[in-house]
């Protein structure tokens, strides 16, 4: 598109997470008048920690972002697999994306933080939740809960898992549980039992449970994250310590130590959901991106990664194409097929069956089946 033409382009966001946020910065780059709206009254950020890809680790750096995320992050060399009790299964360095060979590991409070960061003062508007959405065609309509309705040129759905503007025009599927709880915490590298000592990622499995320990030692801290089977759908579950450790049995005593001690205050748990894949994420006036588009689970560590892209190739094909419309519909064909694939592998991830295959007898006796 003309640059004029950008720069007289009215763009709401909905939704100020990752997906929100980094759209807001690659759009206004290109010029466009872009507001954020975020239903939340004030950011707050909860969960552990998250990698960033390399490949991400681009787009920041060609949004002249790139140093704002590194001093809130620690660069990861590689990535190891083992058994419950420690013995390797795989080691690989982080796929290299030209001169970008490190992931960097970052808590998601800081990561947020970041990004709404660098956007300018006055950009995100808190306290919108959005009620209904109105496509007109070429404009569309937002009508909020505090009364507010706004008019765009182009929306933005980056409102998540939940997504009130995929419900109401593109998909009136809902989330899809995975049979597994996820619980989350982030403790102090003193507290890790002396299994933390550089910055890598390792993923310990064993009987349906996979434990992962994502060094923030920027932060002095671990982000511990277990993952296990249950057949509980409830989005909230009411977990207790005996819960947890019951998921951690026959895990390296060091891990099981660390179960033990957490402070169940701290510890975030919830049921693991993700979406069915959707056929279209565009009209002619209204795109999805992120958890919206293409919500997965957690398994490939793909879902921030996949919303900085999107917000990348969506910035893309505004700049290359002649008309948002073909904009549009070009950063759908470029990011659907990738986002099809993730969201299938990150189901495969690990399943009862793959664990069988790879350690024999170890098969849960009775894993809970997908919805």
């Amino acid at each position: 598109m003309q640059t004029s033409e950008l720069k007289n382009l009215k763009i709401a966001i909905v939704g100020a997470g990752y997906g929100g946020a980094a759209a807001a910065k690659a759009l206004s780059l290109l010029g466009a008048d872009v507001d954020v709206y975020e239903q939340a009254t004030q950011i707050r950020e909860v969960g552990a920690g998250i990698g960033l890809r390399p490949s991400t680790m681009n787009r920041f750096r060609e949004w002249g972002i790139f140093d704002a995320i590194a001093k809130v992050s620690s660069p990861s060399e590689y990535f190891e697999i083992l058994t419950a009790t420690g013995d390797p299964i795989m080691k690989e360095a982080w796929p290299a994306s030209g001169e970008q060979t490190h992931t960097h590991l970052i808590h998601r409070g800081d990561f947020i933080e970041a990004l709404l960061g660098v956007l300018p003062e006055g950009m995100v508007h808190l306290g919108h939740k959005l009620e209904s959405i109105q496509d007109d065609g070429d404009r569309s309509v937002l009508t909020f809960a505090n009364g507010k309705t706004i008019e765009a040129d182009l929306v933005v759905g980056a409102d998540g898992i939940k997504s009130v503007v995929r419900h109401q025009l593109f998909s009136d599927k809902g989330p899809v549980f995975s049979g597994e709880h996820a619980y989350r915490a982030v403790i102090s590298v003193d507290d890790a039992h002396g299994m933390v000592t550089d910055d890598n990622l390792r993923m310990y499995i064993g009987r349906g449970t996979k434990i992962y320990l994502l060094p923030l030692r920027h932060r002095g801290q671990v982000s511990f994250d277990i993952t296990a089977l249950c057949p509980d759908s409830t989005w909230n579950p009411q977990n207790t310590k005996e819960d947890m450790l019951a998921t951690v049995e026959g895990f390296d005593e060091r891990l099981v130590s660390i179960t033990r001690d957490l402070d169940m205050k701290t510890v975030n748990i919830r049921a693991v959901y993700d979406i069915d894949p959707v056929d279209t994420w565009h009209s002619d006036s209204v795109v999805l991106v992120g958890d919206a588009a293409h919500s997965m689970l957690h398994h490939q560590g793909q879902g921030a990664n996949s919303a900085i892209e999107d917000a990348g190739a969506l910035a893309d094909a505004l700049r290359d194409a002649d008309s948002l419309k073909e904009a549009l519909a070009q950063y759908q064909a470029t990011r659907k097929p990738e986002t099809d694939k993730l969201q299938a592998i990150s189901r495969q991830g690990w399943s009862a069956e793959e664990i069988d295959d790879v350690f024999p007898g170890q098969k849960p006796a009775a894993a809970a089946p997908k919805e």
